[in-house]
């Protein structure tokens, strides 16, 4: 994102969702089969920064919901097909997820602190707060769920 002048004020990242997600596949109401259908349709927010020099109240927010309302159809454009759902993974000992929240994401649960590549059920990581923006009312349906 770019302020009026030009100048960067944040960046964000997307890519691929979490193969599974107890809390957000709970959330969706998939079995496993529906989920590897449609878990392409899922895009996960791996990074959100607002660089240092930037001091506007509320831009945080303000920048996820912007992003929420172009970010199906710019997905779309470029791989062919929409985005239903947006997930997001917020560190618990590190942040609060309050702009998540500003901005009409839906806390859902709680990881295991297993991590992506975690062996068996053994945590190996920080617990991590599970975050979900539907981006449309009929998402559960459209998923497949």
């Amino acid at each position: 994102m770019r302020e009026r002048h030009g100048r960067p004020v944040a960046g964000l990242l997307f890519g691929s969702a979490a193969w599974q997600c107890q809390p957000r596949d709970a959330f969706i109401g998939w079995t496993p089969p529906a989920r590897r259908r449609q878990l392409p349709r899922l895009t996960n927010n791996t990074r959100f920064l607002i660089l240092p020099w930037v001091r506007v109240p509320h831009l945080a927010s303000h920048i996820l919901s912007r992003v929420t309302q172009c970010l199906s159809h710019d997905w779309q454009d470029n791989y062919g097909h929409p985005i239903d759902l947006l997930e997001t993974f917020v560190q618990r000992d590190r942040f609060a997820g309050t702009a998540y929240r500003a901005a009409g994401w839906i806390a859902v649960g709680a990881t295991t602190g297993r991590g992506r590549n975690g062996p068996g059920r053994t945590p190996q990581g920080p617990v991590k707060e599970v975050y979900l923006q539907p981006l449309s009312a009929d998402f559960r349906r459209r998923l497949g769920a």
